[in-house]
């Protein structure tokens, strides 16, 4: 039985010597040789989301309206000043305020969205609130997120990697024959490729009993880019570079 044919090989360059033809209807001797080298390189990058946003609930429910707000409000101005000392920007700060009578009594509910870029400082503040507030407060697992300007970024760099990855095989490939690799000629972005993280959503889909660095990891973003591109051949390699 004979063995089985091994995978057939991948090429990711290639050296075209071969000399370009004469343009049709023209007679002469054919033109100089086009040297060239064909290369495709890819790139894979990830992100880590650059937002967290931790919502907080707080109520109280007393026979007098005055009581019931007062309550609240007092443990509002206690967040807002908390996150504000520790660098909270006021605008990175939403509350709402439910009031309304239950029966014979006045209930009062709020809600604040806290947005954190510093994921320390956001762990420092929640831990605060938990040790004055108690069960008072109810503070949500926070939700990580990347902004519309971390993607783009992702992009980017994702791409400008894939081409830097590929200029380098094909330096690799001109040092092999011992020729420079000149002026690229061709770069072609083949595909593209982005998978887990998300944009900016009040929505999350993760379970309350993951771990702070569970929740990032599965917000994290991943993008993929294959280039194709075709540089010139400048000629033999200079010897003192080549040493260098």
């Amino acid at each position: 039985m004979a063995p089985p044919a091994p995978p057939p090989s991948r090429v990711f360059a290639e050296l075209d010597l071969a000399p370009a033809s004469a343009p049709e209807g023209r007679v002469g001797p054919a033109a100089l040789p086009g040297r060239e080298v064909h290369v495709s390189g890819s790139a894979e990058l990830s992100a880590r989301p650059d937002r967290a946003r931790v919502s907080l609930r707080l109520g109280s429910r007393k026979e007098a309206a005055v009581a019931a707000r007062s309550s609240v409000s007092r443990r509002l101005q206690y967040i807002a000043h908390s996150a504000r000392l520790r660098g909270v920007p006021e605008e990175n700060m939403t509350v709402t305020e439910d009031f309304s009578r239950v029966e014979n009594t006045y209930q009062m509910e709020a809600e604040v969205c806290i947005i954190f870029s510093d994921f320390g400082k956001m762990q420092n503040v929640c831990n605060l609130l938990i040790e004055k507030l108690g069960t008072s407060v109810t503070i949500n697992p926070p939700h990580f997120y990347h902004t519309p300007e971390a993607i783009d970024t992702l992009r980017r760099q994702v791409c400008v990697t894939a081409v830097g990855n590929t200029r380098r095989k094909a330096q690799e490939v001109c040092r092999l024959f011992g020729q420079a690799l000149g002026k690229p000629l061709l770069i072609k972005e083949e595909e593209t490729k982005e998978w887990g993280g998300h944009i900016d959503s009040h929505l999350s889909h993760s379970g309350d009993s993951q771990t702070l660095q569970e929740r990032i990891q599965n917000a994290t973003a991943y993008a993929s880019c294959r280039v194709f591109a075709v540089f010139e051949i400048k000629g033999k390699e200079n010897r003192r570079n080549k040493l260098l």
